[in-house]
């Protein structure tokens, strides 16, 4: 199997094979569904076009808790066939799907009240063990155990010990969501998937009733080509609604936005060997460990504003601090925060049901013929999800179609991973870079980790920590751009690295360098690289002020007040 590289060439040679013949399955939407099921469907053996209006993840999918989890909390809504369908799906991305994008992490759940509480959460997390063992892919995570106080508090000293009886402690894993959505999309590409970012969709091509294709600009160039597909399959999660009305069809279920807000601080804030988990009125609070910072999240609120870009009001952030604030011994203030991030949750809608109490199942219809919808779900479940979408695109088919092989297909990058991170000091010795950046690496890139440093090899400046960003090599922007699909400096900052909410400056200090390594992967002149910067800071300016808001509707002004994307 070949390895994919998504550069600028590789991009314009997709959009053209797209538009030279009938796809089988074209998949619309490239966050972590609709890449799922671009590699679902090319490893069937099925012609496959993936297309994306902006960045791969850049909506949902690069905005969540970074969690890989069953989801605790829905065994006591009593959905048990959730939860042990996500466990699996855990076990197998730990396992065998992606080790080098998917770690073990360890939470706590302090103990409020003596006596029953300790009997009811722990009954919950030995039942969470249980399925997770039963699915058969559980074993290489440990199992709960029960802490005294005492314990608690120096496996987290941060917490108050007023704030627990004592403590519950188990594991769920975590991983960069924006880094396993753009893998996944490399490794639908290398198994023959043709894929191309910032080509949005504009309408739909009919045959009388029947779906046949999709209109698509190219956001770069403005040209506009005619796709054909045998099956269209509407990935577009929160913008399902608008999505099918390209076609005016309203479609068979109606998906509502949810937002979540997560705060990003450093490391030493919060002194704990630990993630936490601490139930609110609403939901559930995490603070999740997150290299040398803490991620503190999230909210849960209705969202019918800008989908592109949800903003995180003033409110929200007081609301995240004043709940972990409630069981710190030093709490936290917001000059403490680096970063935030806001997303939004593609929830299939009742009536008027509370966004919390939404359903997380996923749905697959086929409102027309021709097209196939799928919305709803979990991250962790987006392998299910993709199958379920493919399954129903295959029916219409009018060819045999092998059945679903993804469970044992591993993600590019995790073949060969685990000799290689054995490995890693006889790497550090013949790269001459410290031990802790070929860890580093290893677990952003897996084996194609050699890649990058085939490109240090060629240029051994790429080599040094990226300026105002140290945790990062220039050799990544470099090879974000020329490897994984990268066309603007946003998409490096946000999305193939997180420098964007892990630094106190937002990614400002980092971002010329950043478009000076681009540039001459991207062919861009000075001006462009002006642009780009230009650009960027104005977002981070955007994001600052709308944080600064009392409410979602001033924070939705305020950050409207950047442009989209630099223009090329």
């Amino acid at each position: 199997m070949r390895t994919a590289t998504l550069g600028p060439a590789e991009r314009a040679e997709a959009l053209a094979a797209m538009a030279e013949r009938e796809l089988d399955v074209l998949v619309v939407g490239a966050g972590v569904v609709g890449a799922g099921t671009a590699l679902d469907a090319a490893t069937r053996g099925l012609s496959t076009g993936l297309v994306e209006a902006r960045d791969w993840a850049s909506g949902t999918s690069s905005r969540s808790s970074k969690l890989i989890h069953g989801g605790l909390r829905y065994l006591e809504m009593l959905d048990f066939a959730l939860v042990r369908e996500a466990l699996k799906e855990r076990g197998l991305l730990l396992e065998r799907l992606a080790p080098h994008l998917v770690k073990p992490v360890p939470f706590l759940y302090p103990l409020q009240h003596k006596g029953w509480e300790r009997w009811y959460a722990g009954s919950g997390v030995a039942l969470y063990d249980a399925m997770s063992v039963s699915s058969g892919h559980g074993r290489g995570l440990p199992m709960h155990r029960h802490l005294t106080r005492r314990h608690a508090l120096r496996v987290a000293p941060a917490l108050k010990k007023d704030a627990l009886t004592g403590a519950l402690q188990y594991y769920d894993a975590q991983m960069d969501d924006a880094r396993f959505v753009a893998t996944l999309v490399r490794t639908a590409a290398a198994y023959g998937a043709q894929v191309a970012n910032r080509a949005r969709v504009v309408g739909f091509l009919r045959e009388g009733e029947r779906v046949v294709g999709v209109r698509v600009e190219d956001v770069a160039t403005r040209g506009e080509y005619e796709v054909r597909a045998k099956q269209v399959v509407n990935a577009t999660g929160v913008w399902t609604d608008d999505t099918q009305a390209l076609i005016g069809e309203r479609g068979q279920f109606h998906v509502r936005a949810s937002k979540g807000i997560h705060l990003v601080v450093p490391k030493d804030r919060i002194h704990s060997s630990t993630g936490l988990i601490l139930r609110t009125e609403k939901s559930v609070l995490f603070i999740i460990p997150w290299g040398r910072h803490w991620i503190v999240g999230t909210t849960d609120t209705d969202w019918d504003l800008d989908k592109a870009h949800p903003a995180a009001s003033s409110a929200d952030i007081d609301y995240l601090l004043e709940h972990v604030n409630s069981v710190l011994a030093v709490p936290l203030t917001r000059d403490d925060v680096q970063g935030v991030y806001a997303g939004l949750r593609p929830l299939l809608a009742g009536e008027s049901d509370a966004t919390s109490k939404l359903s997380r199942e996923h749905t697959v219809a086929h409102p027309v013929p021709g097209l196939v919808v799928v919305a709803g779900g979990k991250y962790t479940t987006y392998r299910v999800m993709a199958k379920d979408a493919v399954d129903e695109a295959v029916h219409a088919l009018d060819v045999r179609v092998a059945e679903c092989v993804t469970e044992d297909v591993p993600l590019l990058g995790a073949e060969g991973y685990r000799a290689l991170w054995n490995a890693r000091a006889r790497i550090a010795a013949r790269t001459g870079l410290h031990v802790v950046r070929v860890e580093h690496l290893l677990n952003r890139y897996g084996s194609l980790a050699e890649e990058v440093l085939d490109l240090i090899a060629e240029d051994p400046g790429l080599a040094d920590p990226l300026t105002g960003a140290e945790d990062y090599l220039r050799a990544e922007v470099v090879y974000a751009a020329s490897h994984e699909g990268a066309r603007h400096l946003d998409d490096v900052l946000t999305r193939r690295t997180r420098i964007s909410i892990e630094t106190f400056d937002r990614g400002t200090r980092s971002a010329l360098e950043c478009a000076e390594l681009m540039a001459p992967v991207l062919g861009w002149d000075k001006g462009q690289v002006e642009r780009e910067v230009e650009h960027y800071e104005k977002r981070v300016e955007a994001e600052r002020e709308s944080q600064r808001q009392p409410d979602d509707l001033t924070a939705d002004a305020a950050r409207l007040g950047a442009p989209d994307i630099a223009p090329l």
